[in-house]
C-alpha cells in the first residue's frame, strides 16, 4: 500500500502460487513461471521457527514487469500439476476476493464447491459461512415442520 492507503500498482502484476509441494524448489519454481515473462522478484516463504523451521511453507510469490504476463501466467499455470498437486495460482491483489453467490440457495452449495475444490481463496468469507449455517438451519427446520405436519395427518386418519 501507498502512505495515502490505495493498493500498490505490484499487486496488479504479483502473483501467488499456492498449494506448492514442498519438494518444490526455488529454481524451480521460477523455471516453471518464466516462460510467461520477465520475472522481476521471486518471494519463496520458509517457515523463520517451530519444528518446521527452515521446510517451506507451501506458497510463494512472483512478481512479472508487467501485468499482462502475470494474467498470461495465471491463465496457463493455475490448476496445472506440480508433484501431482494442482497450483493454484492467482493474482496477489485477489487474495481476499471471493465471488458471493445471489441466491440464498446456492450459499450452501458455493461454499461446499469451495472447500472440496480448492478453489477461490480456499476459504469462504465468513459471511458467507454465516448465511450458509443459517441456510442450513431454516431447512432443517422446514423439513422438521414438515415432519411434525405429517405425523399429525397419519395420526387424525
Amino acid at each position: 500500500m501507498d502512505p495515502n492507503g490505495s493498493i500498490d500498482d505490484k499487486c496488479d502484476n504479483r502473483l501467488y502460487i499456492g498449494n506448492l509441494d514442498l519438494r518444490i524448489t526455488e529454481a524451480a519454481l521460477l523455471k516453471m513461471f518464466n516462460p510467461y515473462g520477465k520475472i522481476v522478484s521471486e518471494d519463496f516463504l520458509w517457515h523463520t521457527r517451530g519444528p518446521k523451521r527452515g521446510e517451506p511453507r507451501g506458497f510463494a510469490f512472483i512478481q512479472y514487469s508487467t501485468k499482462e504476463e502475470a494474467i498470461l501466467a495465471k491463465e496457463k499455470m493455475h490448476g496445472k500439476l506440480a508433484c501431482g498437486r494442482p497450483l493454484v495460482v492467482r493474482l496477489a491483489s485477489e487474495r481476499y476476493a471471493l465471488e458471493t453467490p445471489t441466491s440464498s440457495k446456492n450459499v450452501v452449495g458455493e461454499g461446499h464447491k469451495l472447500h472440496l475444490t480448492g478453489g477461490g481463496t480456499g476459504q469462504t468469507s465468513r459471511s458467507a459461512k454465516i448465511a450458509a449455517i443459517k441456510n442450513k438451519l431454516k431447512s432443517l427446520e422446514e423439513d422438521n415442520s414438515r415432519t411434525k405436519k405429517q405425523k399429525q395427518s397419519d395420526n387424525i386418519s
